[in-house]
């Protein structure tokens, strides 16, 4: 019997919302739990911080300039390689549950798989896509032609209605808000738990790992579409946290002078978004304009994000219950993440977008390795903290690694390092990430490297860039990146050296260059 793997994604979640990670908003006891017995990952960096790029990543094991999903709403080839795949050519049992997001979302007329797999089933037609042999899809809400989409519409029709519309009539993405504060993208949802996007994964889940036999090695991937945006949890779960007692996040200048002397000193476009006069993406409704954003809107924002992190937790919790009623706890792996962050009212902006800090890029990250092999491995399984860099395009080598397999050429991370120095002095070198939207007529283009307590981003040429701007962070100086060093002649050495890494380590392009397919 072999080491089993579940893989837990979240969409859009922040470094500090666990409680392991000095999160004290939101209660997660079982993923603390999991840390308590695992490793830790004070900075887990993603390749890109938007959801189909990074989820690519995580699929491929490869940046997104190789992948070629360069933006939202660029397709990932169907053909494009996948540790599902290579672990289910190995003997593996493989599903997907909850939110996949290679393809885009708004395709009506079903020209992408995933999007058309909720009309013939669970199985993919000729046996697996991708490497998963079961998907099971959702994503926020009713939306598409998504497997939890279509059973709410059949057996729960009246609990549509209650989510939150995030494209209006005219397929705009919805900017208007509710709540007590009006907050953007917050609905009041009158659905009962039970029927709510994260307890239907977790169920849907608990029932495909019934289905296996109970000497099948497998690997499931488990992804809940919270807690990004729209912030409508079941109502019935909402009084958990009063946001009126939510206090404002660090990263917040409460006073305006503050806020706009803070982002006058970053690249041009941190303003121009926050005073509403250039969109350069979707990944936030355009017509929202972030400056008109009040305080009490930040903290019921934060609370309701809480909220949906806590249900996630508690979802995840049944999940490992019936893993370890199964008799595998001891054999199985699990690994908890997420695609990218979300700004939550820091340098008083909401959502995401091209902006290169923590709220964005500092990511949860555990891994409780399997008891058994710890055990085997004569460790005795207690926590681990580990400080250096690592990156999402590490999380597929890891798969092939807990799986005994080699890590394939494809590949363009490691495994997971288990402690700091574990590659010797050199350590890992710099994590990259990266960013190319071309949306509206608007182009920016950022490239990003991770080293030795500095984040380093570099603009190529855009609409409103010129080549030289750029953004330079001591993390350990400066936490809540709110001093640009990039200009700073003492920090000039630095600057090059990282800059040099940054150049030598960009990953080979995807040929051709894929195209734009739908705006999300």
């Amino acid at each position: 019997m072999g080491r089993k793997i579940l893989f837990v994604t979240t969409d859009q979640q922040r470094y500090d919302t666990l409680g392991c990670n000095g999160g004290e908003l939101a209660r997660t006891p079982v993923v603390d739990g999991l840390a308590a017995h695992g490793i830790r990952y004070e900075r887990a960096v993603p390749q890109s911080v938007v959801c189909m790029p990074s989820r690519s990543t995580m699929v491929t094991g490869q940046h997104p300039t190789t992948h070629g999903v360069y933006m939202n709403g660029v397709p990932l080839p169907v053909d494009a390689p996948s540790v599902a795949a290579v672990l289910h050519e190995a003997g593996y049992r493989t599903a997907l549950v909850g939110k996949a997001h290679f393809e885009p979302y708004l395709d009506p007329f079903l020209r992408f798989a995933e999007n058309a797999l909720s009309r013939s089933g669970t199985r993919p037609p000729g046996g697996t896509h991708r490497g998963f042999e079961h998907m099971e899809l959702a994503t926020h809400g009713p939306l598409g032609p998504l497997h939890y989409a279509r059973w709410l519409q059949a057996e729960h029709p009246e609990a549509a209605a209650g989510y939150y519309a995030v494209v209006d009539r005219d397929l705009e993405v919805n900017a208007g808000g509710g709540g007590d504060t009006g907050a953007p993208q917050v609905k009041v949802n009158p659905i009962p738990r039970e029927w709510y996007h994260t307890d239907w994964v977790a169920e849907r889940t608990i029932r495909w790992l019934e289905g296996l036999d109970q000497g099948d090695d497998w690997f499931c991937w488990m992804s809940f579409p919270d807690p990004h945006h729209p912030w409508d949890p079941p109502q019935s779960e909402v009084g958990r946290i009063d946001w009126h007692d939510v206090p404002l996040p660090a990263g917040y200048p409460e006073r305006r002078e503050e806020r706009e002397a803070i982002l006058d000193a970053k690249p041009r476009h941190w303003r121009l978004w926050y005073d509403g006069t250039l969109v350069s993406n979707y990944e936030a409704p355009a017509a929202w304009v972030p400056a008109t954003l009040t305080t009490d809107q930040v903290r019921e924002v934060n609370a309701r994000n809480a909220v949906e992190v806590e249900l996630i937790d508690e979802a995840l919790g049944r999940v490992l219950a019936a893993i370890e009623a199964r008799g595998w706890g001891d054999e199985t792996d699990v690994i908890f993440t997420t695609d990218h962050g979300e700004l939550q009212g820091d340098f008083g902006l909401l959502f995401k977008g091209p902006y290169h800090v923590d709220a964005l890029m500092r990511l949860p990250l555990v891994w409780r390795p399997a008891p058994a092999a710890r055990a085997a491995a004569g460790d005795v399984g207690g926590p681990g903290v580990v400080t250096e860099p690592v990156g999402l395009v590490d999380l597929a080598p890891t798969f092939c690694h807990i799986a005994g397999l080699p890590v394939p050429g494809f590949m363009q991370g490691r495994p997971l390092l288990v402690r700091d120095g574990e590659r010797g002095s050199g350590g890992a070198g710099g994590v990259l990430t990266e960013w190319d939207s071309e949306l509206f007529g608007v182009g920016v283009h950022l490239r990003t490297i991770t080293k030795a307590g500095y984040v380093l981003t570099a603009y190529l040429p855009g609409t409103v860039h010129d080549g030289s701007e750029g953004e330079l962070y001591d993390l350990e100086a400066d936490p809540l990146q709110r001093v640009n060093r990039w200009s700073d002649a003492a920090m000039r050495g630095l600057r090059a050296d990282l800059l040099a890494e940054l150049s030598d380590r960009q990953p080979p392009p995807h040929e051709p260059r894929l195209q734009l397919q739908a705006p999300v």
